[in-house]
């Protein structure tokens, strides 16, 4: 572990002070991938996906033999304003069909020899409901922002993002909107399945709540006031993993709004992380469009709990196995054009 969360002083140092890329290693990577046999740039972002794993892994020829997912769940107050077609019970619930094997990111991380584990955090004491108070309290906040990262393994050597948590969306919205600015009904989408009436109420709740709280002014405020536990976890988590150069997969909607206070402190967080895919939710859409940020793929998915990053994984797997496992034209004895 790197990063300490125990005061606001530590998570500002850790935010101010983030570590950059191995040039050395990406210039040597992309040498490398020059030399390959194949037709320069044939294998399009596959090669510049490879270049990018160098950089962080600080080595010409990336491995990933210990992929990692965290999903983090946690519980919103804000649940109780009707924003949600499930009940709140359903977080635990769906931490219960984790354990015994049962969710889709179960079978999609087994199929991608990817490591689980799944961490609940405090769910038998919702955050407060956030259209009337902050969510958590200033310490609450960097307890999960620790716990976040805390939960990386020592070995990991890509991280993947997901969570759980009835009315995350909103929270999610809400933190959007703090940071990047528009209207409620931009950042607000069906989530577990609302529907016209059900949005309608949760675009209310979301204008009300950061109307409430507009005079927030950092992202470790936003994140505190309009944020919940598992979201504050995977924003310690990428900041670990940042000090760390460890590279992040995240998820959709959710995990990447959960990094949006850390954009707002400082915008150069991302450049750790690759977002997995193109979420159905609205406001990941327009996360992306803000952000520049380009996703792996676009399957149409809304899942969460991470399913679209252990989805993605694969892809990062082949552009690393290729990179560091073709033949050079030299090694194969193959004339260059």
């Amino acid at each position: 572990m790197t990063c300490s969360f125990s005061d606001p002083e530590h998570y500002r140092e850790a935010i101010k002070s983030l570590p950059a890329p191995d040039q050395v290693a990406m210039d040597a990577a992309r040498l490398r991938q020059g030399q390959l046999t194949k037709p320069p740039g044939s294998l399009g972002r596959l090669e510049e996906i490879a270049i990018w794993i160098a950089g962080w892994q600080g080595r010409e020829k990336p491995q990933l033999n210990s992929p990692q997912c965290l999903i983090f769940a946690g519980n919103h107050g804000v649940a109780a304003q009707g924003v949600s077609a499930f009940p709140s019970e359903v977080t635990a619930q769906m931490v219960g069909n984790f354990s015994a094997g049962g969710a889709a990111i179960n079978q999609l991380t087994r199929a991608g020899g990817i490591n689980l584990d799944v961490i609940a955090l405090e769910l038998d004491r919702p955050t407060q409901d956030f259209t009337a108070q902050a969510a958590m309290t200033v310490q609450e906040t960097l307890t999960a922002m620790q716990t976040g990262a805390d939960a990386i393994p020592d070995d990991a050597d890509i991280l993947l993002l997901g969570e759980m948590g009835i009315a995350n969306t909103t929270s999610a919205a809400a933190i959007a909107l703090a940071c990047l600015g528009g209207k409620a009904v931009d950042w607000v989408g069906p989530g577990t399945g609302l529907d016209a009436d059900g949005i309608n109420r949760k675009v209310e709740v979301v204008e009300q709540s950061v109307g409430f709280h507009s005079n927030l002014k950092d992202g470790l405020s936003i994140l505190s006031h309009l944020g919940g536990r598992e979201l504050a976890a995977i924003a310690g988590a990428v900041l670990e993993a940042r000090h760390r150069s460890i590279p992040v997969l995240l998820d959709g909607y959710i995990s990447t709004a959960s990094v949006l206070p850390l954009y707002k402190d400082n915008p150069d967080i991302l450049d750790h992380c690759l977002i997995s895919h193109r979420s159905q939710e609205p406001g990941h859409q327009r996360i992306l469009a803000k952000t520049g940020l380009e996703p792996i793929l676009d399957l149409g998915l809304r899942l969460g709990e991470g399913s679209g990053a252990a989805t993605a994984f694969p892809v990062i797997r082949a552009a690393v196995e290729v990179h560091s496992g073709m033949a050079t034209f030299a090694e194969a004895g193959v004339s260059e054009g």
